[in-house]
């Protein structure tokens, strides 16, 4: 039991190190004018983030068909629907190749 949670700890480690730089260099990107997107950029956004997008979406549409009940209940199915299915879909979908900052910035594409 202490070996797998040992284990976990170190890989949740190693993750959370190897996105830092990624994340540095986003929020590092507000304070430069905006360009237009690298090659390398939109290579990357084709190939890795659109990719974990088009899963976000299916998560995230499992996730509304399963909350529904509980939000319309509650009185916030527009809410859920926006956050779990209309914003993954919009930044996977409907976001410029290569661009990040405009995502960020402003939730509309």
């Amino acid at each position: 039991m202490l070996r797998i949670a040992r284990k976990s700890l170190i890989i949740g480690m190693i993750t959370a190190m190897m996105i830092m730089p990624i994340a540095a260099t986003t929020l590092a990107g507000e304070y430069f004018e905006a360009e237009d997107p690298s090659g390398g950029a939109m290579m990357f956004d084709l190939a890795v983030v659109r990719p974990v997008g088009i899963v976000a979406t299916a998560v995230g549409c499992v996730f509304f068909v399963v909350s529904s009940p509980f939000s319309a209940l509650g009185g916030n199915i527009d809410t859920a629907s926006e956050k779990l299915v209309k914003d993954p879909v919009a930044y996977t979908f409907k976001r410029p190749l290569g661009e990040f900052e405009s995502a960020r910035k402003s939730q509309t594409y």
